[in-house]
């Protein structure tokens, strides 16, 4: 919880070792999502989504009219983007932003991961509930701008706990708590008052809910500096496993569920 090392101390475990095997694995990491990208566009069917609208036609209290298509998502092209987004941060943190990458490693954060993150997750949360049949474009920005703010408090969250500090502040982590949580507990009520889910979108809630909340729990332990977490390093490797395995368990259980030919 705190240390009484100088201000200018690297984060822990951050060497020239590990910063070598971090490179190793964003390369790898590369190729794995570029690949998937590339096959899900090969494979996937046209299938899509429509987002629609309803606003008002009268004053307070006047029956809102039915809700109308707005556009379409090609679920196929939207997996495809969130996928490519982690192959192109991957790909830039070991190669022309290495140096600004492994920088921000030694100060204890990485922009290049929140900036995706806030991306990426945000696609992935409104898929989740798309096939949870939460379609309305009011719905669909307020999910998206609490995923984002999620996201940014994790990014908070390392900037106001340098290395070198005396204490931790665990104050932003624990707002971006509260704001991650909230499009969960939109799907739950929309799951409580469908008449019908289809039993492949329950598996996607469950397996996703499990890999998001993975997220705060290995922050969670950097910041309580938690066994192998006290070193930085260890931590943004986590996130690196992470990103992949939730990543690739949604793009193919919804492959599976509604996109194959």
């Amino acid at each position: 919880m705190t240390t009484t090392a100088p201000a200018t101390t690297v984060a822990t475990g951050v060497d020239d070792a590990r910063l070598a095997g971090l490179r190793r694995w964003n390369t790898g990491l590369t190729v794995l999502h570029a690949a998937q990208a590339v096959a899900v566009l090969v494979l996937a069917s046209s299938f899509a989504i429509t987002v629609t609208s309803s606003y008002p036609a009268g004053p307070p209290g006047t029956e809102v009219p039915a809700a109308a298509p707005l556009f379409d998502v090609r679920v196929g092209v939207a997996i495809a983007v969130f996928l490519t987004l982690a192959a192109l941060d991957h790909l830039i943190t070991a190669t022309v932003g290495r140096s600004r990458y492994e920088a921000g490693l030694c100060n204890g954060r990485n922009i290049f991961r929140w900036v995706e993150y806030s991306v990426s997750a945000t696609i992935m949360v409104l898929l989740i509930c798309f096939y949870a049949g939460i379609t309305g474009i009011s719905a669909v920005i307020a999910v998206a701008g609490a995923n984002i703010a999620m996201v940014l408090f994790g990014w908070l969250q390392e900037v106001a706990n340098p290395p070198g500090r005396t204490t931790t502040t665990m104050l932003p982590f624990w707002f971006g708590c509260v704001a991650g949580a909230t499009p969960w507990v939109v799907l739950i009520v929309n799951f409580l008052g469908a008449a019908q889910i289809p039993g492949f979108v329950y598996g996607i809630f469950v397996t996703l809910f499990i890999f998001f909340s993975s997220f705060a729990v290995n922050q969670w332990l950097q910041y309580r500096q938690v066994g192998r977490w006290a070193s930085y390093a260890h931590g943004e490797k986590v996130y690196l496993v992470l990103s992949l395995l939730a990543k690739s368990a949604l793009a193919w259980q919804i492959f599976a569920g509604s996109l194959a030919v």
